[in-house]
């Protein structure tokens, strides 16, 4: 997503990923947020294609609700408007080129940690840093992003591969994250981390 580079003041830290120690996460990348996660497709697919070229591997999440048993907050804040599992809406974007490989964490709440086996999946495989890309910034990217941080994982988070609804909130959480929760990354920058020998 386009933004004013006004958090670059809050980027007082910089680190590469591994792409040893390293997953990435897109986040939602689902038909109901297709209008807002279209300019940044390409954004993604150049990160996507970047981790397996280097042998990081991809966890895609869905977010969908199956009752109203997991509707918890998200039904009441969203007055109703939630997506439904088993709808067009649920199926992940297809030009993600999902392969049959890649884990889908399905979850019910901004974060991909609640209720799921992603912690559990990362630890086996041996993850120590994650990269968040995706959809909603403000929402489910940051939601993750901050729990990852707090069960001890190293963060990324790209300033191109994820979106959300105005540039005013994509702009606030990359500011938060920057300064107490995550690093900062662009398809440029992990380009040049991984062509480092």
């Amino acid at each position: 997503m386009a933004s004013s580079s006004s958090y670059k003041k809050f980027e007082t830290r910089k680190r590469d990923p591994d792409p040893k120690s390293a997953v990435l996460l897109v986040i939602d990348m689902q038909n109901y947020f297709y209008s807002m996660g279209k300019p940044i497709l390409p954004a993604i697919k150049t990160t996507i294609d970047l981790c397996r070229r280097n042998s990081v591997p991809v966890i895609f999440t869905r977010h969908r609700h199956k009752s109203p048993e997991d509707y918890g907050m998200i039904y009441e804040w969203w007055n109703g408007d939630i997506i439904r599992d088993g709808t067009v809406e649920a199926e992940l974007i297809p030009e993600l080129d999902r392969r049959d490989g890649d884990l889908v964490v399905e979850k019910h709440t901004y974060s991909a940690f609640r209720d799921t086996n992603l912690e559990e999946k990362l630890l086996e495989m041996g993850i120590k840093e994650v990269i968040v890309t995706g959809v909603m910034t403000n929402l489910c990217c940051e939601t993750t992003a901050r729990e990852a941080f707090i069960r001890g994982f190293r963060v990324f988070f790209s300033t191109d591969a994820t979106a959300t609804s105005s540039a005013e909130l994509h702009d606030a959480t990359l500011k938060n994250l920057a300064y107490g929760f995550t690093y900062l990354v662009d398809c440029k920058r992990i380009q040049a981390a991984f062509s480092i020998p």
